[in-house]
């Protein structure tokens, strides 16, 4: 067998990520007792509450320890399908939810029962490292829509428009978004929905950062926009970031049933089903008030704020406030250095880790997390503030 031959051609498209470099060796200088400050990390710094872990150790003592039904077991698809109703103002039966090993697994199966070597994806960029090599991975094309700080990063109808041709089979939407912590409004959605209906474009509304949006926002659901939209849309969550539950590896989508059913059906022959303790946990954290989520929320936006104040009072860094999420998008353009250099050193000379942003698609900006505690944070800052000045 020749070398060559050895890996399929659909895994050599893949790219790995570049960040990877940057985290290794800021957990090797942490491992060697190094004051290292990081703002790389992609999920909340509290504790999953006592609740969820309690159900997940009465699970084990139970004997809840076996395999399940492949797209979940019947009692939490009930209570996420009470959350789509209650939350988000969509109607999905249980038949028409898949539970999944985490929101990337669930958005990943939604691609690849969509997509087809001949079609493509839109993906509005910055992105979220993995959507585009999803799309590579079901042998699809991928379509760039740069958007600009000037607009909050969110694509306009007429970019979109634009960018739909024959091949155009989905649009991945993210929303809170992860890098840039932008929200589209109801009208800015319904803009949106109107022209995927007409051009019967499928919708992958990335809602993982739901309960994570500031200023009094609303999160809007785009599925919840109409029966023509709900029939073109997938609309995928998780328990990630709203409960603190990254390791437990649950996420759910919610879509037309054909869709669904040819997503059970992938994971039938995958996965199987997500961990059963892992279910009894999420049951749990979907029976709980929002008061959790909302005590996060809150420390997140005052977080936000600080950060804020700190950069508006440094030069050769400019940034867009984010509405949601917990990371901050800052355009390091000034300094002439690409994102991996600055990150580089950034943290070679001040022990500050954050992701560059080659790997959402704009060199020109890093990502700096505040899913970190307040005095990390103002050492971090200081940190960074030296380093420009330096610059």
């Amino acid at each position: 067998m020749r070398i060559d031959t050895r890996l399929s051609e659909r895994i050599k498209k893949i790219n790995p990520s570049a960040t990877l470099a940057i985290t290794s060796k800021a957990n090797k200088l942490k491992a060697e007792g190094k004051d290292v400050v990081s703002f790389a990390a992609g999920e909340p710094d509290v504790d999953t509450p006592d609740v969820v872990k309690e159900a997940a150790i009465a699970a084990i003592h139970s004997g809840f320890t076996k395999y399940t039904p492949t797209t979940g077991i019947p009692d939490l698809k009930k209570a996420i399908a009470e959350k789509f109703k209650r939350d988000n103002g969509l109607a999905y039966e249980t038949s028409q939810i898949v539970v999944s090993c985490g929101a990337k697994h669930s958005i990943f199966n939604t691609l690849f029962v969509l997509l087809n070597r001949s079609e493509e994806a839109i993906i509005p960029a910055p992105f979220w490292v993995s959507y585009p090599e999803m799309a590579h991975l079901c042998e699809a094309g991928v379509k760039f829509i740069k958007t600009t700080p000037e607009n909050n990063f969110k694509i306009t109808p007429a970019e979109l428009e634009r960018h739909i041709h024959a091949k155009t089979k989905l649009l991945i939407l993210n929303s809170p978004s992860n890098p840039t912590g932008c929200v589209y409004s109801k009208e800015e959605l319904q803009a949106i929905a109107a022209i995927c209906v007409s051009q019967k474009i499928f919708v992958v509304s990335d809602e993982i950062y739901e309960k994570i949006i500031f200023d009094g926002q609303k999160h809007v659901s785009i599925g919840s926009l109409g029966k023509e939209i709900y029939d073109l849309t997938i609309t995928v969550n998780g328990l990630s970031k709203s409960h603190s539950m990254t390791g437990w590896r649950i996420g759910y989508l919610g879509g037309p049933a054909d869709i669904v059913e040819a997503i059970g059906k992938l994971q039938d022959h995958s996965t199987s089903n997500p961990t059963s303790i892992a279910q009894k946990a999420a049951l749990a954290a979907l029976q709980m008030p929002d008061a959790f989520s909302q005590t996060m929320c809150a420390e997140f936006e005052k977080r936000r704020n600080y950060i804020a104040s700190r950069l508006d009072k440094m030069k050769k860094i400019s940034y867009v406030k984010p509405q949601g999420a917990f990371y901050i998008f800052c355009s390091i353009a000034k300094t002439k250095l690409d994102s991996f250099t600055f990150a580089q050193r950034l943290l070679d000379e001040m022990l500050v880790a954050v992701i560059p942003g080659q790997s959402f698609g704009a060199d020109t900006c890093i990502r700096i997390s505040f899913a970190t505690g307040m005095q990390q944070i103002e050492k971090g800052m200081n940190r960074l503030d030296e380093f420009l000045k330096k610059l």
